[in-house]
């Protein structure tokens, strides 16, 4: 059975790193032209000489978004379930190696939760949790999907890797998406910030968005941790996996987030420093490689960076985000993942997208269209 791992395998990143940036301004401007957009267009536009024409590609960006997906962008809501984590990782809050109180919620402590989430109107959710699985394994995932399914149209989640069956069963109360991050795609630079637990495991985390695939999951999300390594190379590598993707599980929707390394607990400084300018680069390629690929962005950036950024290409965000389980109500000051950057509330979020005459999205796309009308509009969004 194929899987990604043998496409991947065929590529050596310091030749990949090569080829990005030995591309010239008119590779750039040849990618403009070209009508079917290849991985080769990608590595021009993420590439050094892109910089001068990034307001030529940016103004494209928001006209394929506006295109596809209308003046809209979907709003949803992270909820920590817990912060036990059996994995050392350099970079996170919840790291095995710090020593700090956990919490895993209880079944009333997520409807506390969940009460608030739904009080500020939000109808798309992501759970989330460390990686433990005696804690907080299939069972509790299921569990806690089983308990909050009918507030919710679509849940999705950001676990530790499964298996295929598990992925199924899992389906079956209600799961609707799983993001799932290679954090990098440099197998020595991932081992030395994965050295202990499950995670560790290069080939076993690579794997997953296959199992996914094959499991039937409505929406696949991939992402790399930017900052661990160069950007340019790790992005290339998760535009190859999400074409590999696309092309292998054609019937499932994709997503691609953009988390640059956040200052938690422990302090690692990043090893690429990735600019504001150099995200929205990477971002606008994206979606001029792409027009269908959902691009999320999170509280991870700062006020200034997501007002600017909602009108070049993103269709989901997330406000007033907590990344420690019980932030919401429950538990205040329990351990935090990472410190998010954009503080404002929900409603300032809300007007803020309004103001850019921008319409926030919280019910279920699909919902808000006439049966003649989902057709076109259902591979474009959620």
């Amino acid at each position: 059975m194929s899987n990604f791992r043998s496409l991947f395998d065929q590529y050596n990143w310091e030749e990949t790193l090569d080829s990005i940036l030995s591309k010239s301004e008119a590779d750039v401007q040849n990618a403009l032209q070209n009508p079917k957009r290849s991985l080769e267009d990608f590595k021009a536009f993420i590439s050094p000489a892109a910089r001068p024409l990034l307001e030529i590609m940016a103004q494209e960006s928001h006209q394929l978004t506006r295109k596809r997906f209308g003046n809209t962008i979907q709003m949803y809501a992270p909820m920590y379930l817990s912060n036990e984590c059996q994995n050392i990782c350099t970079y996170c809050g919840f790291s095995y190696t710090n020593k700090m109180r956990r919490r895993t919620l209880t079944d009333r402590e997520i409807l506390q939760e969940v009460a608030y989430i739904k009080s500020k109107g939000y109808d798309h959710i992501l759970l989330v949790t460390g990686e433990a699985n005696n804690t907080v394994g299939v069972d509790y995932i299921s569990n806690a999907i089983r308990l909050i399914r009918s507030e919710f149209s679509n849940i999705s989640i950001e676990v530790q890797p499964l298996q295929k069956q598990d992925y199924e069963y899992l389906a079956n109360d209600g799961l609707y998406a799983v993001l799932v991050y290679q954090e990098t795609y440099h197998r020595q630079e991932y081992k030395k910030h994965h050295p202990k637990g499950k995670k560790s495991n290069f080939n076993y985390r690579l794997d997953t968005p296959d199992r996914l695939g094959r499991a039937g999951i409505h929406k696949i999300g991939l992402g790399a941790l930017l900052g661990l390594e160069d950007w340019r190379v790790d992005s290339f590598f998760t535009a190859l996996h999400l074409k590999y993707l696309q092309k292998t599980y054609w019937k499932t929707k994709y997503s691609v987030s953009f988390p640059r390394l956040r200052p938690h607990s422990n302090g690692l400084k990043p090893k690429v420093n990735l600019t504001d300018a150099d995200l929205v680069q990477l971002i606008t390629a994206y979606r001029l490689l792409d027009e269908d690929v959902e691009l999320s962005i999170s509280t991870r950036e700062n006020e200034t960076f997501r007002d600017h950024i909602v009108n070049l290409g993103i269709t989901s965000i997330s406000a007033e985000s907590k990344t420690n389980p019980g932030g919401y109500v429950v538990a205040k000051q329990s351990l935090e993942q990472f410190e998010i950057s954009d503080e404002r509330s929900t409603e300032e979020i809300v007007n803020m997208l309004r103001e850019q005459d921008i319409e926030p999205v919280w019910k279920d796309w699909e919902n808000n269209w006439q049966p003649q009308e989902k057709e076109t509009i259902s591979k474009t969004m959620i």
